[in-house]
């Protein structure tokens, strides 16, 4: 022990100069939140990243994907081998028209897709199902359930069917018949065809194949009673509406009956070439009709006659034509001749000429008497058909007054007969589907069997490199899962690029993991130690973390215990007294020390006995194996800490320390829900922060911080402990180069 070291002449350290420090940092960089804002440039990218944390996670990877293979080798190798048989069948797209009727059947080309996705569903059906159970007679078959992993033996509720067998036990056998069957069966559509295979997996190949063509035979069959009972229900639709329309058909009949003989409308339908029946002229158009004939021909033999009669008055051309008159005229002009011939020879009073005259005069009579008659007969003749015109202009007029009468009512008479024409094609329209759909179940099935299934030779289950593909990828998204659930509840910071970023703070440089703390100690003295390189960086880093280099007085301290302050404080106080300077190391956590420990010396009286003023500090200071190197332990525990760093009593004591020693590293106690490291912070001019690997959560080192920053501590920086480098790039053998200059400084010092 030395009472008295010598003192050291301050400002032996050799700080940066202004250029240097310029050059590395930036002029915005000497303050400890700046030169942080400067170092998060340095972030790891997020592909690396995730490279990181495979690599940190992978033996968990492997784990869980192994462990998933060995699983799914061992299921595989336990499962019972399944035969799957297949049948094919072909359905063809049909469309039931029950009306006929043009436009309103939907289109097939657009309906396709429709049809055939409801066939598919009725293909596994569980109709379909029950038909093929009842008629394979599933329910009483053993064979069927040992297929499925069923011991009839063994199964209480299934029973044995070679034994007597309850009602209520056959319902529950056939009731797990049919939901093995639709669990089983598979509805496979061939793309772009109306085929599609039907498949059947079990234990048992022959009944594979059987019960795959039996569902085929039972998916036509019922698709025939399906169709069956289609039509029936057209049928009983039609014969509803036949029913109805055949009423109507004779109510409107009896209504236009009704009609026609209350108006007097009589229609005597006839059938032309064209088979169309159409109604004739009513008969009073066809009376109209021929009185009107008769009366143009009673017209022209009542003008002919006036104009006879007329004639005859004025003329005797109609006497000339009638052969009496003409045959007495004859006789007479043969008189006259005669007369004349005698009347040349004889005298008017010769008797034969008398004779003649007395003729002639009774000839002219005659031929007067007879002109007579027949003038009267021309005046009767025309006087009947004036009189007979007469009467059918009268009739004729009577028939046009009933056509108008009738026409007027023979609209409404129209308008009946439509709804009879209209009825009627109606009710022979529905007769003729009727009858079409009599015939309509016994047209050929739209569903028929291409290929029916044959036993099959191999197992298709269970598919061992498939199976193993689906462990591994299912291996992989659980490893995945575990990976990152491990790394959500791993809050601490893993990363060192990340401690700019988080914290604000410049890294002054990454310290590798140890086993234990002794072993940090050990390599500390060996230069060509990754420990001790790392070291040489921080101390390089902190030389450039000020205008005046190095501190004097320097502090370390951590969130919580065992994050690497002490062992870290000490190394810097080692690393600094290697190059010829005075270090003193102070431990100033007297709730729970631990430098002396370090060093092996003891701690009977130190810091505490100092702040008590029981001691002077320079008596208490213990020289250790390191060259240059002294330590103040902590002392006795006293009873609150707190109340002893309060005042200006530690900066009163480490100032006076420091004018002895070129450097005063001061180990101070967590910041964890003490008062002692802020308190301490005051009496320095750095601040260490050191943060543990993967240790505490960001957010309880920003709270720490936030501590210090409040209590106006002079952050310098920070030191990331305890790192692996595993799995981050960029880390790895001689850890921290990327962050520090400790081959540089290293140099100089051999070369001095």
């Amino acid at each position: 022990m030395n009472a008295n070291p010598p003192a050291a002449a301050p400002g032996q350290g050799i700080p940066p100069t202004q250029a240097e420090d310029d050059f590395i940092f930036g002029p915005d960089a000497r303050s400890g939140q700046d030169a942080g804002y400067a170092a998060r440039g340095q972030e790891t990218p997020l592909m690396r990243e995730y490279l990181g944390i495979l690599e940190r996670r992978k033996w968990v990877i492997l784990a869980i994907v192994a462990l998933s293979l060995v699983v799914g080798l061992v299921v595989t190798l336990m499962m019972t081998p399944q035969y799957t048989a297949n049948s094919r069948i072909e359905i063809s797209r049909q469309q039931q028209r029950v009306t006929n009727v043009e436009g309103l059947e939907r289109d097939d080309r657009t309906f396709d897709q429709e049809f055939y996705d409801t066939q598919y569903e009725l293909l596994a059906a569980r109709s379909v199902a029950e038909r093929v159970a009842r008629e394979l007679r599933l329910a009483a078959n053993d064979d069927f359930f040992t297929a499925h992993g069923f011991d009839p033996g063994e199964t209480e509720w299934l029973g044995r069917s070679d034994g007597p067998v309850s009602r209520e036990t056959l319902a529950e056998r056939r009731k797990v018949a049919v939901g093995l069957l639709l669990g089983n069966v598979s509805i496979s559509p061939i793309p772009r065809s109306a085929l599609v295979d039907i498949g059947y997996s079990s234990a048992n190949p022959a009944l594979s194949a059987n019960v795959a063509n039996e569902w085929a035979e039972q998916f036509m069959a019922e698709s025939m009673d399906r169709r069956f009972e289609n039509t029936a229900d057209a049928r009983a639709f039609l014969e509803r509406r036949l029913a109805e329309l055949r009423q109507r058909v004779e109510e409107s009949q009896t209504q236009l009956v009704n009609y026609a003989n209350e108006k007097g409308i009589v229609v005597i339908d006839r059938v032309e070439q064209d088979g169309r029946t159409v109604a004739s002229p009513t008969l009073v158009q066809l009376d109209l009709r021929a009185m009107n004939e008769a009366l143009l021909k009673a017209t022209e033999e009542r003008v002919l006659l006036e104009t006879r009669a007329r004639a005859a008055q004025a003329t005797n051309a109609d006497l000339v034509n009638n052969r009496t008159v003409s045959a007495l005229r004859q006789e007479k002009s043969a008189k006259e001749a005669e007369y004349a011939r005698l009347m040349v020879q004889f005298e008017p009073d010769y008797p034969a000429a008398r004779a003649l005259r007395v003729q002639i005069a009774e000839l002219d009579g005659a031929i007067a008497r007879e002109e007579g008659r027949v003038r009267s007969g021309v005046q009767a003749d025309y006087r009947a058909a004036l009189e007979r015109e007469q009467d059918l202009r009268q009739k004729v007029d009577d028939l046009l007054q009933r056509l108008n009468s009738q026409e007027r009512d023979r609209i409404q008479y129209t308008i009946f007969q439509n709804e009879v024409d209209t009825n009627r094609e109606l009710y022979d329209g529905l007769l003729q589907r009727y009858k079409e759909i009599g015939v309509a179940g016994v047209a050929a099935n739209n569903i028929s069997l291409v290929d029916a299934a044959q036993v099959p030779a191999t197992p298709s289950s269970p598919n061992l490199p498939l199976n193993l593909l689906v462990a591994l990828f299912g291996g992989l998204a659980l490893a995945g899962a575990a990976v990152f659930a491990l790394e959500q509840f791993e809050e601490g910071i893993r990363d060192p690029s990340q401690v700019p970023a988080l914290t604000g703070l410049p890294l002054l440089g990454v310290i590798p993991a140890t086993d234990t703390r002794d072993d940090v100690i050990e390599e500390v003295q060996d230069p060509k130690s990754t420990i001790s390189e790392a070291y040489l960086t921080v101390r390089s880093n902190l030389a450039f973390s000020t205008s005046k280099g190095i501190p004097r007085t320097l502090m370390v301290t951590s969130t919580r215990p065992a994050e690497g302050k002490s062992t870290s404080g000490l190394a810097i106080a080692s690393v600094l007294a290697r190059t010829g300077k005075r270090v003193l190391m102070v431990d100033a956590d007297m709730r729970s020390p631990s430098a002396h420990a370090l060093l092996g010396l003891d701690n009977t009286d130190g810091f505490s006995s100092v702040l008590a003023g029981q001691a002077d500090p320079f008596a208490l200071i213990q020289e250790t194996a390191f060259p240059n190197l002294f330590l103040l332990s902590a002392g006795r525990t006293p009873p609150s800490a707190a109340e002893l760093l309060s005042g200006d009593a530690p900066r009163a004591v480490i100032e006076r320390l420091a004018e002895r020693f070129d450097h005063v590293m001061v180990d101070a106690p967590p910041l964890l829900g003490l008062a002692d490291a802020p308190l301490l912070a005051q009496a320095v001019d750095g601040v260490v922060f050191v943060i543990e690997a993967r240790g505490v959560a960001s957010r309880g080192i920003n709270t720490s911080l936030d501590r210090l920053r409040a209590s106006k501590a002079p952050l310098i920086g920070a030191i990331f402990t305890k790192f692996s480098g595993q799995g981050i790039e960029g880390y790895g053998y001689g850890y921290g180069y990327g962050y520090g200059y400790g081959y540089g400084h290293r140099a100089e010092e051999e070369t001095a």
